[in-house]
């Protein structure tokens, strides 16, 4: 198997949850003999390469974050400029979200779900996993550690059923979150991690609140 992987976040690869996700991704591919090839879409001056490899190729892999209930728009833009093919391609996606809860990303998957009719090609399931907003925020070993049940994901992708399979679904997490994990949420965000993006941002040269009301 050879898979054309695309990275459909707006966001430089540097700074993308999305890139470190797919790298994972791509290691158990490897481990299972599969070859792929990688590209972004935030780099404008490659979409005709990413075209060109869209055309050539059958097994077609789009991972992206959700963006505000569905996907990002830079992703939309392109997809656009893509000819219809025949349904000996198949198209599969990784959507990935900071939302912890799988109820959350259920309205962006079932736009992906369409997506692949829309191009004339076949469709060949969406992996949904929330929870990966900090991991760009991580030092190397913990973003390793953060993504690599990703690994498994690939390997499982590698043997040919997309992501149709009970692994698959199972990956997600849960649907939603018991109560009394909510409000444990609720207190970490408000506490700790209002505090760690704090830090992260002023390391970013910003020397503002960032709860600063600016209209």
């Amino acid at each position: 198997m050879h898979v054309v992987i695309i990275n459909g976040s707006p966001r430089v690869q540097k700074y993308s949850n999305t890139e470190k996700i797919i790298a994972s991704f791509a290691k158990g591919l490897s481990e299972k003999g599969a070859s792929f090839e990688i590209y972004a879409v935030s780099n404008r001056k490659s979409w005709d390469v990413i075209r060109d490899a869209y055309i050539k190729n059958e097994e077609i892999l789009i991972a992206l974050p959700l963006y505000v209930e569905c996907i990002p728009g830079l992703l939309l833009e392109f997809l656009e400029t893509l000819p219809k093919k025949n349904d000996h391609t198949r198209i599969s996606f990784l959507l990935q979200s900071g939302f912890a809860e799988g109820c959350q990303l259920r309205c962006g998957e079932e736009f992906l779900k369409k997506l692949p009719g829309y191009l004339g090609v076949r469709y060949g399931g969406c992996l949904v996993k929330g929870d990966n907003f900090g991991i760009r925020l991580l030092d190397e070993k913990k973003q390793e550690q953060a993504t690599k049940p990703y690994q498994a994901m690939g390997e499982l992708f590698a043997e040919g059923d997309g992501f149709f399979r009970e692994e698959a679904r199972k990956f997600t997490g849960p649907e939603y979150l018991p109560l009394p994990m909510r409000f444990i949420m609720q207190f970490v965000f408000r506490t700790f991690a209002k505090k760690m993006f704090q830090k992260a941002a002023a390391s970013w040269g910003c020397c503002t609140p960032l709860d600063e009301k600016v209209w």
